[in-house]
């Protein structure tokens, strides 16, 4: 005789106890014992009547399905033939069973009342306030991303886990919930997307530069990223075109350095600033440079008999041959949005933006800083 009912079949007992049916008549017909009948006839517990009425949404296991469930080890099937039954993923019964005492101890409405009560109780947002929230917001507003935040605090609490937490937690914080578990304004340090793409078809207006070496020529470590020292170059240009900025980013590293160009973007200037942009470095961080193929890189010999720097110039339309300085452009444009006017940003300026973009974690670094980068390869050649 079955000793444990589902909930339809006490359901039926109580029916027809209600109906005039003997204890024994019950329990011929349900296929149990007398004492089970006279049990589940007492009436429902506590805990039977708040999983009843509970009724989860669709994505979660009804008590329907978890007597299924119940049904299913009961009769010896595997996990993932009651998951297939269900349409269900097998590690969701999996789950469900372990989370519930396992095969032998799994009762259908005693897993629909823990269900319950862990949907029910009050959770505290992990962002609501605390020292957590207070280090998440203060990289939100120095515009690093979710993942950045989250990754790089494992790095600096690695033993503390109260000060760790999902990106998907904190895009949730910002855009989900909106009770002010952060202030709803910091939405803005979100990054809104890469630099739009010029078409397939543009032609390109800006003149040819004599004595280009191009990228094919470049050397192997430059190529392979193995050896600090090599860098992309661009510029980024502010509204209707009348002013600039220079971008250098060393390839190993994503170390930024950037130029600034108060009197224009004419290549006697860019050369100037990239001159003095690179002479605080030591000989080893300064190698080649890789460059669009911009007429305001037109003087480049005179750079490099000055410098001795090796200037390499990408194809024509592939932006992609300067990876590292593209991407850091975008994260820029957070800083210096396209269709502002950058001659407003003076040198102090510009050098704590790229302090700023030096001491935030990227993944391509294993979130570790540019500035910890580059300080550790010093360390080495020191």
């Amino acid at each position: 005789m079955a000793v444990h009912l589902t909930w339809q079949q006490r359901q039926q007992a109580r029916k027809l106890r209600r109906d005039g049916k003997t204890v024994r008549e019950v329990a011929v017909e349900i296929g149990c014992s007398l004492r089970t009948v006279k049990r589940v006839t007492r009436g429902p517990g506590k805990r039977e009547s708040q999983a009843v009425v509970w009724s989860p949404g669709p994505s979660r296991l009804s008590l329907a399905d978890r007597e299924e469930i119940s049904l299913g080890l009961r009769g010896g099937e595997t996990m993932r033939a009651i998951a297939h039954r269900l349409g269900r993923a097998a590690s969701t019964i999996s789950r469900e069973v372990a989370a519930s005492g396992g095969r032998p101890h799994y009762r259908a409405v005693g897993a629909h009342h823990r269900a319950y009560e862990r949907a029910r109780r009050p959770k505290t947002p992990k962002l609501m306030a605390g020292p957590l929230a207070s280090q998440v917001e203060s990289w939100l507003e120095l515009w690093w991303s979710p993942e950045e935040i989250a990754r790089r605090l494992r790095i600096e609490f690695p033993d503390d886990t109260t000060m760790h937490v999902s990106h998907e937690t904190i895009y949730q914080s910002l855009f989900v919930q909106g009770r002010g578990e952060l202030r709803r304004e910091l939405h803005r340090c979100l990054r809104t997307g890469r630099a739009q793409r010029r078409s397939k078809g543009q032609t390109e207006n800006r003149g040819h530069i004599s004595n280009m070496v191009m990228i094919s020529e470049r050397p192997a470590e430059a190529n392979d990223r193995a050896v600090p020292g090599h860098w992309e170059g661009d510029l980024i240009i502010g509204k209707n075109g009348r002013s600039a900025v220079g971008t250098l980013v060393e390839r190993s590293t994503r170390y930024l350095l950037l130029l600034h160009l108060p009197d224009g973007r004419e290549a006697a200037k860019v050369n100037e600033a990239m001159k003095k942009a690179i002479s605080g470095l030591p000989a080893e961080l300064a190698k080649t440079i890789t460059w669009d193929q911009g007429k305001e890189l037109s003087s480049h010999a005179d750079f490099t008999i000055d410098t001795n720097i090796a200037v390499y110039f990408c194809d024509p339309h592939s932006p992609w041959q300067r990876g590292s300085n593209e991407n850091t452009n975008g994260l820029l444009r957070q800083y210096m949005p396209k269709g502002t006017d950058l001659s407003v940003h003076t040198a102090e300026d510009l050098a704590r933006i790229a302090g700023s973009l030096n001491n935030r974690p990227r993944e391509t670094l294993g979130f570790m800083k540019p500035s910890e980068k580059l300080a550790e390869f010093v360390a080495m050649t020191g």
